[in-house]
This record gives C-alpha cells, structure tokens and sequence, in this order.
C-alpha cells in the first residue's frame, strides 16, 4: 500500500471531489492505453497492456485434453496470473501470492461467469470441445503483472480479451471413430488454424469510491484511499456478464445501481477504445 502523507491524502480527496484528479483526469476517465500483440512468439496468443505505470501481459496456450465428466460437451478454460516480485514491493513473498490468487479469481468470474465457466461466460467453452466426452481443447490464460500502478484488474482484463483476440488454434481433424471408452486419434493441422470471436468478451470497469464519489482506473495513490470498489465486466451488448467487490465498507444497494449503469455507459467507450487500439497493434504485428 502507498503510504501517504495526511496533506497527500487530502490533496487527493479533493481533487477527486472537484473532479480533477493529480493526473489531470476527470473521475471517470481512463489513462491512455496501449496496446501490443504477439509478444510471446511460442504462445497461441498474446497481448502486453499499458494503463499509465500500470504493465501487464496475457498468454494463451492451448492443449488438447478431455473434457471433465460432469461437462463432456465443454472444454476447460483456467486463469492464473503471476505478479512479479519486481512490479512493486508489496509483490516480495506472500504479498504477490495472496494478490496474485485474489486477480486470478476475480478474473475468473468477471470474464468466464465463474468457475463453472457457463452463465456470463465471454468465451464458449462448449466451442472448445473436438468430440464430445472424449477431446477437447484446455486453454491455459496467463496474467503476468510487470508493473503495478493500479487498476490491475481492469488492465488484465483487457490484456486477456486482446490476447484473445490474438490467439490462433490449430484445426484438428478426427481421423477416426472410435466406440467405449477409447480415445479417437485426431490430426492436427499445421496449417489451418482457427481465429476467437471475441466480440462476446467484456471488458472489466472497475469503480473505486473515494469519500463520496467513485473513480475508474485509479492509480496506487488513488487506491490507497479506497472505501470500496466494484469491478463489474460488461459486454458490447451492455449485458453484466460478472462483479466483485473489494474494500472493507459496506455499500448501500442503490449506490451499486448507480455504479453499474456509470460502469455500464464507462464500457462502450472502452470497449471501442480498446478494440480499436486492439485492430491496430494487429495491424503492426503483420507488418512486422
């Protein structure tokens, strides 16, 4: 936690209850957001977003495994994220892991509807699956925190949705039926491959309330202020796909409302912005 001053702490205070942040940003505008893709050559896909200071980078790895009994018509998506020691002090030892379990969690159920990975869900995990009960493809979605100057959340949301994007699998044909329990043996191109619709997957707006009024994409300073937030993934059809709260403070049901729809008219301009900033880091990729 950024440990501030009492002079700081009102400064900041203040400025947000003028709606002029220290950065010279409104409360509900974002920092500038870059955005690259296909920075890790050996993975599916790969994206690096930078919010600010704030630097993360998604992977996508694909394996071809079998889907679980309970679900034999679904393939199986899991979410880690790393937060390096270097990112920021609070990451050394058990700091990093405890921040790194909590983003991966919230991370799940903002972006996959939970663990079950079905209502909400901004990925089809019944798209991944080559012959039911039997193959299917494992997706393995790394989140890797370079740098922290808040907002991580939102950033490896966004990071996962362009890697996403990015990502490529290889088309795999059956080469034969097989009956019982036996595995059919399958070919995997090496040439084809098959591209994500990621048109479905939502962008995650976290709102952090500082005294009376809330912010988006706050930076460790901001954060350090925090009496609550509400990160909330939104899809392109304004549809609430998941949310999750953090912060000690209880917060009244009709303060949640207003947060969801600030966060819900937030989303169509991100979600454009990053699209667009997505399409262009594409662009350079293949120029490249």
């Amino acid at each position: 936690m950024v440990g501030l001053s009492v002079g700081e702490k009102h400064f900041i205070q203040g400025g947000i209850a003028q709606d002029l942040r220290s950065d010279g940003r409104k409360r509900l505008t974002y920092r500038p957001i870059y955005v690259e893709t296909g920075v890790i050559p050996q993975a599916h896909g790969s994206a690096r977003i930078r919010l600010g200071a704030t630097d993360v980078i998604a992977s996508v790895k694909a394996e071809l495994g079998k889907p679980s009994a309970l679900q034999p018509d679904k393939g199986k998506i899991a979410i880690y994220v790393d937060c390096s020691p270097t990112a920021a002090p609070m990451f050394e030892g058990r700091g990093g892991e405890e921040l790194s379990t909590e983003l991966s969690v919230a991370l799940q159920r903002c972006l996959l509807g939970g663990k079950s990975g079905s209502a909400g869900s901004g990925i089809d995990p019944s798209s991944l699956v080559i012959v039911e009960g039997k193959v299917c493809w494992d997706l393995y979605i790394d989140g890797l925190v370079i740098s922290s100057d808040g907002n991580l959340l939102d950033a490896l949301g966004a990071a996962i949705k362009a890697a996403l994007s990015n990502t490529g699998i290889p088309k795999v044909n059956v080469a034969s039926e097989t009956s019982g329990d036996e595995q059919p043996e399958v070919n995997i191109s090496d040439e084809e491959f098959l591209q994500f619709d990621t048109s479905g997957i939502p962008v995650i707006v976290t709102l952090t309330k500082v005294g009376r009024h809330y912010i988006v994409d706050a930076t460790s300073e901001e954060e350090s202020q925090i009496s609550s937030a509400i990160s909330i993934s939104i899809n392109r059809k304004g549809h609430i796909c998941g949310l999750t709260k953090r912060g000690g403070a209880g917060l009244d049901p009709s303060i949640i409302l207003d947060m969801i729809s600030v966060a819900k008219h937030v989303s169509e301009q991100l979600i454009n912005k990053l699209d667009s900033e997505i399409a262009a880091a594409e662009a350079n990729e293949e120029e490249s």
